[in-house]
């Protein structure tokens, strides 16, 4: 039986990783904050439903100590390095925690790895918002990295240390450069879930107004059950590689907004209001994947379209608060 040890397992991209790897035979570890393990019912909430199936060990991604510790206990076949500080928000607000847990941590889960286990198969989570302002569109695993944020930034540096770790010590370490991916686990904070949770409430009449910053940003919009397949799948390959992670297509944040309200029988104009607080004080327009060596390398497709997606989080959404969709 293979073992696969996650960081974020609790996140929504760990929660249905540790399912796709539970129901091909993995034993399945996750790393977690020792407060996770003291309050399981919120913090835990994701993996609810398999968390006795998991196997879950304390640690920080600010401890170097501790990290080791856990890889060295568990001596994985394969590790996937998902938890970061993720909100693109928050990183302009605290660049230095963003920096400690996306930089340091991949350091030292990759440090830990090549101490103990050299020959586990590592997976780094990258994301679209390494390309930023970038050159061309669509982005590919060759387009030039012009990062716009402090998170961004985090996130290529970890992903040249993923890379200087595979060059520099022969190890297994391939890099998914993912685009936007959602589900309805995607946490509040983020735009798509922030738009879906406000479509419900209003629906409820708990809410009028959904603020927004920039309507016109337009991103390529995945579902993250697809995502996690691809992640998998790197890790398959006969050779560690790097892949972009998308579905091609590009949609704006008014385009999410027209459908999810639309969705509830609501008209989205009369209830969204643009404040410019919630614009980044550097602007990212567009971002669209090139995922042509996903697909003909990895053999990986979405099976998951936008409005079926946006559909997909309304409803929950709306089934939270005990309503229902418009059929």
């Amino acid at each position: 039986m293979k073992r696969a040890l996650i960081t974020g397992i609790t996140g929504q991209d760990g929660s249905y990783l540790a399912e796709l790897l539970l129901d091909k035979g993995y034993e399945v570890h996750g790393l977690v904050r020792r407060v996770a393990l003291e309050d399981p019912e919120h913090r835990l909430s994701r993996i609810a439903a398999i968390v006795d199936r998991l196997k879950l060990h304390a640690a920080s991604l600010d401890s170097y100590p501790s990290v080791f510790a856990a890889i060295s206990e568990v001596k994985p076949d394969e590790v996937y390095h998902l938890a970061a500080q993720s909100f693109v928000g928050y990183s302009f607000d605290d660049a230095f925690s963003t920096f400690r847990a996306n930089i340091d941590g991949t350091h030292f889960v990759l440090e830990s790895v090549q101490r103990s286990v050299p020959k586990c198969r590592v997976y780094f989570a990258g994301t679209s918002e390494m390309f930023g302002h970038a050159e061309e569109v669509p982005q590919n695993e060759r387009t030039r990295f012009h990062p716009r944020s402090p998170y961004g930034i985090s996130k290529v540096t970890g992903f040249e240390l993923a890379r200087n770790y595979r060059e520099a010590y022969g190890m297994f370490v391939a890099g998914g450069i993912q685009f936007n991916h959602e589900s309805p686990r995607r946490g509040f904070e983020f735009v798509t879930r922030k738009i879906t949770r406000h479509v419900a409430r209003i629906k409820a009449g708990l809410t009028h107004e959904l603020p927004l910053g920039n309507l016109d940003a337009k991103r390529d919009w995945g579902f993250a059950g697809d995502y996690v397949r691809a992640m998998w799948m790197m890790l398959r390959q006969d050779t560690p590689d790097d892949f972009v992670v998308a579905t091609g297509e590009t949609h704006s944040v008014r385009e999410f907004c027209e459908i999810a309200f639309a969705r509830a029988g609501l008209d989205w104009e009369d209830h969204v209001v643009v404040h410019s607080e919630f614009y980044r004080p550097a602007e990212v327009h567009l971002l669209q994947g090139d995922a042509t060596k996903a697909r003909t390398v990895l053999g990986w497709q979405p099976t998951v379209g936008f409005e079926e997606l946006v559909h997909m989080m309304v409803d929950h959404d709306l089934a939270l608060l005990g309503l229902e969709a418009r059929s």
